[in-house]
């Protein structure tokens, strides 16, 4: 008599600026990845990043084109997520993908940059009463990837970085971190009204409760 074994979970090793198959979910044992789409002029846009210990799935994405980059080394390990962790990535994508669309409409360049350096520091460095402090290094975001989110030039990247510099705008904490001064950021960037909150959404409690349209993008009832 045969026993049959259970399947183990695909596991997958990537270098960084590999593709991430976006049709199955992940869960991100380390590194960061981040998931794109594009417009009609071939225009990249970050929907959101993602970094050790999260979730990413396809499912409700309903975004096409979508693919998933990696930022660094990626290890991650295919899973199947509970619908309440489905729903939680469905909210964090959406809270991602409006505050970095909210960063795309900040004039002048300098100041779009300096909010997308906070807002990195924010969701995967440290946040003090001094400023945010982030490492570039270890999330291999070189200014070619710093160009991409921000809708900027590589060019530019390396310009604003430097007077950055200059200014204090950014201070060098060590061989690979950076610090956002508090003040600093604060009077870069020109104030927005407050962003839609997600709590304030009709997200349903389970995926019975997804309407059709949104059961189309890629749910299945249980």
């Amino acid at each position: 008599m045969s026993v049959a074994m259970p399947a183990r979970p695909l596991r997958l090793s990537l270098r960084a600026d590999d593709h991430l198959p976006a049709d199955l979910s992940w869960r991100i044992d380390d590194g960061y990845i981040r998931a794109n789409t594009w417009n009609e002029e071939g225009e990249s846009i970050t929907l959101g990043i993602w970094g050790p210990g999260e979730l990413i799935t396809p499912t409700g994405c309903g975004v096409k084109p979508y693919e998933l980059i990696s930022l660094t080394r990626v290890v991650v390990e295919e899973c199947d997520p509970s619908e309440g962790e489905i729903l939680d990535f469905m909210r964090d994508l959406f809270t991602q993908t409006s505050e970095l669309l909210q960063i795309h409409r900040i004039r002048p360049a300098d100041a779009r940059l300096l909010r997308l350096l906070h807002w990195i520091g924010g969701r995967f460095g440290r946040v003090s009463s001094s400023g945010t402090t982030l490492s570039l290094e270890d999330m291999c975001l070189t200014h070619r990837h710093l160009a991409d989110i921000a809708g900027m030039t590589r060019v530019t990247v390396t310009k604003s970085l430097t007077r950055f510099r200059s200014k204090g705008l950014i201070v060098k904490v060590n061989e690979a971190d950076l610090m956002v001064p508090r003040a600093a950021c604060l009077s870069t960037v020109p104030t927005f009204p407050a962003p839609l909150s997600v709590s304030s959404l009709q997200f349903p409690r389970t995926l019975r409760h997804e309407p059709p349209a949104h059961q189309k993008a890629g749910f299945r009832n249980p």
